[in-house]
């Protein structure tokens, strides 16, 4: 059908294709691959507390966040309750 040129051409495909792709693939992997800035900085991630006090501090922070948030909540609350009530 082909020939023996065929054969040979095929056969270098066959082992130079996988070896190129290898290749292009695994060099420089920091300089085709890479989004700068992708991960945060030490400073930017969350610091697990492991002391007792630090644990204290933090239970502390949550809980004053969240009556803030309730309190926002239940005066927005109220204050649509009012409007409705003059709206009718």
């Amino acid at each position: 059908m082909g020939g023996p040129n065929l054969e040979v051409f095929k056969f270098g495909m066959y082992i130079l294709f996988p070896i190129g792709t290898m290749y292009y693939f695994g060099t420089n992997l920091d300089g085709k691959f890479t989004v700068p800035d992708f991960w945060p900085k030490e400073g930017q991630t969350h610091k697990i507390p492991y002391e007792r006090e630090e644990i204290q501090k933090e239970l502390a922070r949550l809980k004053a966040q969240r009556q803030q948030a309730r309190r926002l909540r239940e005066a927005e609350e109220a204050n649509q309750a009012a409007a409705e009530g003059r709206g009718s």
